[in-house]
């Protein structure tokens, strides 16, 4: 999506008017639209701001001739009209100081700079606690007043584009994925044509991508929304008790059986049974979970009874299962009763700006679970977000996010509050058959460069990568699992 703001757009307040059209002209010939005004009143009207002595709010357009007029339609806030605002302090009437603090609380997204008197530092330091975004002195340097404006213009951008994003985020089907990439929406849609059929459906994608999310959203936008969704973690039970979880048992069918227990295909009836990692599931127990499905009935560890079940299966899984069942570890039939749809993940270095979605999101949830008043990224820490190419993916991210607002000072998230791992991140070019200024790269990082750009090539797909890198499927899972845990021996 590109912003549909040709140029920034810039609120200047300054109660002289000499230095009103300097500023205006000089900030028009760098490609500004400038809008001026002479007092703080005017400054809110023309933001569309009300104050207790204000009249009714008075949200304002901008027509073809260039000048605000009032218009009814739609009631808009300050930063959908402004890109910066650029204030004087001593003014009649209310101050510049006041006039950003105002501003800041009808809407903290919107930057001000503060124009001071020089060598006023008590100014300048009272205007940054009023939620100033820079100040700058007077008598102003114009090229460093650019700059300036040039940094919040593109903060101030940036979080447009993101609310952009969210709102057009909302209108979707399955809106609780967050993302608008291209893979996403390919996911959306595969989702949606799925969503009220019965059929069985295992979820690929790497570790961390989100496939509970997903099978939690296929679930509730089905005809089976309104009964049980049943998730079941395979590797995170003992062998021995599997079984038991699944099928339920009778009182005295093993030591600690001191009472009769519905297993979830029973739970889940009429709803959904997701079961992750099922790449792990033992040898011994797939036989017994394939029987369950063909004949959709099961029988408690320890009984003489069946019960029948009607349950939506979603499988998921981050291991090449094709690869399993050649390697003898996955039983061949049934990988095909599980996979009568497939549908992969994408992981999240491919999803572009989907991560500034997804970190504003996780920034919300986390800034209310600690009480803090944390409005966004500063543009440096976005930026280092874009950059960096999650191998944990979105669960990563969420972490980053998380420690991110535990840390953080300010109302905004800093490159202060970022792990190392992504400020020291450098992105490489694979260069092949040129000479340029790029440094030589150990062999195996051009490897593993090529890899994944052959997954990107394939949506993911590890058999047809694998076919174009020309290995097997198990020696590229093998080569994935290293880059994803390089330390495990």
């Amino acid at each position: 999506m590109k912003n549909s703001i040709s140029k920034p757009r810039i609120l200047v307040v300054e109660d002289q008017e000499a230095m009103r059209n300097l500023l205006a002209d000089y900030l028009e010939q760098n490609e500004f639209e400038v809008v001026t005004c002479g007092d703080a009143s005017d400054a809110l009207e023309k933001l569309g701001i009300v104050t207790e002595a204000g009249d009714s709010e008075k949200p304002f357009s901008f027509p073809a001739d260039g000048k605000p007029g009032p218009t009814n339609p739609q009631k808009l806030g300050p930063s959908h009209l402004f890109d910066v605002v650029l204030t004087d302090v001593k003014m009649p009437g209310m101050n510049g100081l006041n006039l950003c603090k105002t501003i800041h609380e009808h809407d903290s997204h919107l930057p001000v700079i503060v124009m001071t008197a020089y060598g006023s530092m008590e100014t300048s330091i009272e205007a940054l606690r009023s939620g100033a975004f820079d100040f700058v002195t007077k008598p102003v340097e114009l090229e460093l007043l650019k700059v300036s404006l040039a940094r919040a213009t593109e903060n101030s951008l940036l979080r447009r584009y993101v609310r952009e994003l969210e709102e057009a985020a909302g209108d979707d089907a399955f809106h609780e994925l967050i993302g608008q990439s291209e893979g996403m929406q390919q996911l959306k849609d595969q989702l949606l044509r799925i969503a009220d059929s019965n059929v069985s459906v295992l979820l690929t994608g790497e570790s961390g991508s989100g496939k509970e999310v997903v099978a939690q959203s296929l679930h509730a936008y089905g005809h089976r929304s309104k009964q049980p969704f049943i998730a079941v973690n395979c590797a995170a039970l003992p062998d021995s008790l599997l079984e038991s979880e699944l099928f339920g048992h009778v009182k005295g069918a093993f030591t600690d059986a001191r009472e009769d227990r519905e297993g979830l295909f029973l739970q889940a009836d009429g709803g959904t049974l997701f079961l992750d990692e099922i790449g792990e599931m033992p040898l011994e127990m797939q036989p017994k979970l394939l029987r369950a499905l063909e004949e959709k009935k099961i029988r408690p560890v320890g009984g003489s009874e069946t019960y029948s079940f009607d349950v939506r299966l979603v499988t998921a899984t981050n291991r090449d299962l094709l690869s399993e069942v050649e390697a003898k570890r996955f039983r061949e039939d049934l990988y095909y009763r599980i996979n009568v749809l497939e549908i992969s993940i994408p992981p999240l270095r491919t999803r572009g700006t989907d991560v500034l979605l997804l970190a504003s999101f996780f920034l919300d949830l986390f800034a209310r679970q600690a009480n803090k008043e944390i409005v966004g990224l500063e543009d440096p820490a976005a930026k280092r977000l874009l950059a960096y190419n999650w191998p944990g993916n979105v669960r990563e991210l969420r972490n980053t996010i998380e420690r991110a607002v535990v840390l953080a000072r300010q109302d905004q998230i800093t490159t202060a509050e970022l792990p190392d791992r992504i400020l020291n991140h450098q992105q490489s070019k694979l260069v092949l058959g040129e000479t340029d200024n790029q440094p030589l790269l150990p062999l195996s990082e051009v490897e593993m460069q090529y890899i994944r750009y052959a997954l990107h090539h394939t949506n993911g797909n590890k058999t047809e990568a694998a076919k174009i890198l020309g290995l097997d499927r198990k020696t590229l899972y093998r080569k994935l699992k290293e880059e994803e845990n390089p330390h495990e021996e």
